[in-house]
């Protein structure tokens, strides 16, 4: 069984005997349709566009809502479309990994074409030029990471390669963003054709992100005479090109060898990863949770496909927003860092598995329900009890889903202050009652712990990359393990809590500092400390 359109058609029998979903619908067809008239374009052909936005187009053309399928530009890794997407005539394998162990195992054939945005390949960028210059093409969606937005550095100025592109036009583009904006032109300059540039990206306000990057492409090239004036106009109209805010939520590894070992069993062959020359990781098969949400404005100046048949949810901006705060400071994001921080600590691997311990599954119960539902941000869309529940019940505890609190513990610094520091200062607005809040300031307590990189046994571990992770570990290097000395503790905390930067707000001014430094000094009594503190504080949650 080879992931090849002629072999699947001639296997087709194997195939369905063995579980797996094909596409019912006339592939050639949907094929030349897509050729001749395209609506949809994605820019970045990763994991999650293969198990997500391909899945909803590979819905629509299964249920009859859509005859044409969507195209996939690869312009950070060509490799990945030369290597996996071409010889396997652009199908993916998406293997859905439910939490009660059971597989849905799917050919994806919606995938029309693959494309590599390369402007120093003549063909495939004129060919690309072709595709944008459609009056049918309705929508350009985007998962590039909220990396491929910077147009500067960390220290403000421009990157090289964004600085380069300024001076060299639309002609000279040669970084990811310079050459998605020299297709806007070409749509451009073919009449001021509308479209619709959708991020897709897992971050706040990432519409506003795509336009920022757009429009400064636009005014470098207008002000300097490298495109037509009315090209910046174009872009900042957004009856002509609209920039949608989205909330994507969907966990999608990288390919899993226990899913690839249930594959081969099936026969299914050459399911081996490459590792490309940028070392990015790709394989014929993706494998995803079941649990997914993509919530879109709706603003699409030249019309768009019927998502909604396929479980997107179009609204406006304001509702948009409202989802993305209810998800990331309440919902889910506060949970995943709780659980990242004292899994590090307590040796799991596997955040899966810590749904399985009693005292850190009463954490994250108390986090979500009790202290982050009386201040939750509400978009009615999504009831947000169920979307707890979902995360607490199905999406966090399926052991299919091989996510590390070492991986998630990534920039926490950074997460802190919008995964709780919202939630307190709603707190203070409102005038609740701050006694409520134990989980949050134990959760602050456990980062400080876990910056020690000493586990709950005392052995060193490394953490994982912050960007405030050399600051921190230098201020609390006066702190060992069983220091009793609380002055002392206190002496080191204090300015640290009063960070807003780090805490969201100034956690003495919120009064929760004292409730902070308590935490800490029992979780760094000496070994063992933290599971007994853990254990301690849940019992009485639980009672």
């Amino acid at each position: 069984m080879k992931l090849i359109w002629k072999e699947i058609e001639k296997d087709r029998g194997d195939w369905t005997r063995k579980g797996y979903s094909l596409p019912s619908y006339d592939r050639a067809a949907m094929i030349e349709k897509t050729a001749a008239a395209p609506a949809w374009v994605h820019f970045g052909a990763g994991n999650i566009f293969r198990a997500f936005h391909a899945d909803i187009a590979e819905q629509m053309l299964e249920s009859g809502e859509a005859d044409r399928g969507l195209i996939a530009i690869e312009g950070f890794d060509y490799e990945i479309i030369s290597s996996m997407f071409r010889p396997h005539d652009n199908l993916s394998l998406a293997v859905t990994l439910k939490a009660d162990g059971k597989l849905e195992k799917k050919v994806l054939g919606s995938i029309a074409e693959s494309c590599i945005l390369d402007s120093a390949d003549t063909a495939e960028y004129a060919h690309l030029k072709e595709i944008f210059e459609s009056p049918s093409l309705q929508m350009a969606t985007f998962t590039i990471t909220e990396k491929g937005y910077a147009t500067a550095g960390p220290d403000g100025g421009l990157l090289p390669a964004i600085a380069s592109d300024f001076a060299a036009g639309p002609e000279g583009a040669s970084s990811y963003l310079g050459k998605v904006v020299s297709l806007l032109y070409a749509r451009y300059k073919k009449g001021g054709l509308p479209l619709a540039m959708v991020s897709t990206d897992n971050c706040s306000h990432n519409g506003d992100k795509l336009f920022a990057a757009v429009d400064a492409f636009a005014r470098a090239w207008t002000e300097k005479g490298l495109a037509e004036p009315g090209f910046l106009t174009y872009v900042e109209d957004s009856g002509c090109v609209s920039f949608p805010w989205t909330m994507i939520d969907k966990i999608t590894p990288r390919p899993d060898d226990s899913v690839r070992e249930l594959l081969q069993k099936d026969g299914v062959e050459d399911l081996s990863n490459i590792e490309t020359g940028k070392h990015t990781f790709v394989a014929p098969f993706v494998n995803a949770e079941e649990t997914g949400y993509l919530v879109i404005e709706d603003s699409f100046p030249n019309g768009r496909p019927a998502l909604e048949k396929a479980g997107v949810i179009f609204t406006d901006r304001e509702t948009v927003d409202r989802v993305e705060t209810m998800k990331v400071t309440t919902c889910l994001n506060p949970l995943h860092t709780a659980l990242a921080v004292f899994g590090c600590l307590l040796g799991y691997t596997k955040i899966s598995e810590e749904m399985k311990d009693p005292d850190l599954s009463a954490l994250v119960h108390r986090i979500g329900y009790t202290e982050g539902l009386p201040v939750v941000t509400d978009p009615v869309i999504i009831r947000p009890r169920d979307f707890i529940d979902t995360v607490v019940n199905v999406r966090i505890p399926n052991p299919f889903m091989p996510d590390t609190p070492q991986r998630i513990a990534t920039d926490t610094s950074q997460k802190l202050p919008v995964r709780y520091g919202q939630t307190i200062k709603k707190y203070m607005e409102r005038g609740l009652d701050m006694d409520i809040l134990q989980a949050i300031p134990l959760v602050f307590a456990g980062w400080l712990r876990y910056v020690m990189a000493a586990d709950d046994e005392g052995e060193a571990f490394v953490p994982s990359p912050d960007p405030l992770l050399a600051e921190m570990e230098e201020k609390l290097s006066a702190i060992r393990l069983g220091e009793q000395d609380e002055e002392k503790v206190r002496e080191v905390l204090l300015p640290i809590l009063q960070n807003e930067s780090i805490f969201g707000t100034d956690l003495v001014k919120a009064g929760l500092s004292d409730r902070v430094i308590s935490d800490f000094m029992k979780l760094i009594a000496g070994h063992g400390a933290v599971r007994k503190t853990l254990h301690e504080v849940t019992e009485e949650w639980k009672a």
